[in-house]
């Protein structure tokens, strides 16, 4: 069954994961099985990584990921960050450098990633199809990190199995704005109080000047009052 989501939808972790078929397990994911790649990202004060969103939310600065924890073994938080398994195969930090150099080398287009934000404990944010376009690595509390940066699309065959839309507008609604409008309206639709298919909504939408960093600008709607209200000015 198709499951269709577009930027600003709200949902479960067994949502996130139900387009794709796999229980999404790690923050990098290149080429899943329907060949798209995703990566999931937090903001939130304590996350594990360093994300940031730029630019009025048209660009993430995604950091690459930690070397894996095992028994006995080096603290990953201490530890370089790495292109290659001990196995000589890429890491996803390897697979994802590699999409970046032949973008910048004219031999690929620019490998497309839909994004993923935490918001809390089993609630994530769909934020969109980003083009990621440029990577790098920098020392960080004296070890060596990969940085990626992506920037967000409007081109309409950006689509997946799954049929997962692109954003309607070209700013990511920042996370402070997400997890204050969640409180206020308590996770349910504004309107009529349902938990379910819900949705970020613009009140003023975006295309007609309204802000995507005031919350009160922001409200939560559940996919019927969403459908329904699409561009109109209430």
């Amino acid at each position: 069954m198709a499951i269709s989501l577009s930027a600003g939808d709200v949902v479960s972790y067994l949502e996130m994961c139900a387009p794709f078929g796999v229980n999404l397990q790690r923050g990098m994911n290149f080429r899943l099985r329907d060949g798209g790649s995703l990566i999931l990202m937090s903001v939130r004060p304590g996350a594990p990584y360093h994300d940031r969103v730029e630019a009025g939310g048209k660009v993430i600065v995604y950091e690459g990921h930690d070397i894996p924890r095992t028994r006995n073994g080096p603290d990953p938080k201490k530890t370089n960050q790495t292109e290659f398994q001990p196995n000589g195969r890429l890491t996803q930090n390897g697979l994802f450098m590699s999409a970046v150099r032949r973008f910048k080398a004219g031999l690929d287009p620019c490998e497309q990633v839909r994004v993923f934000e935490k918001i809390r404990d089993g609630i994530w944010a769909y934020n969109g199809v980003f083009n990621l376009i440029d990577g790098w690595y920098e020392v960080a509390n004296g070890r060596r990190v990969y940085k990626f940066k992506l920037e967000i699309t409007h081109d309409p065959s950006a689509e997946f199995v799954g049929d997962i839309r692109t954003p309607d507008n070209d700013r990511v609604i920042p996370t402070s704005v997400k997890l204050e409008v969640w409180k206020r309206d308590k996770g349910c639709c504004a309107k009529c109080g349902s938990k379910n298919s819900l949705h970020f909504d613009h009140i003023i939408p975006y295309s007609q000047g309204g802000s995507s960093k005031d919350s009160r600008n922001i409200q939560v709607l559940c996919a019927k009052h969403n459908i329904a209200k699409r561009d109109n000015i209430e």
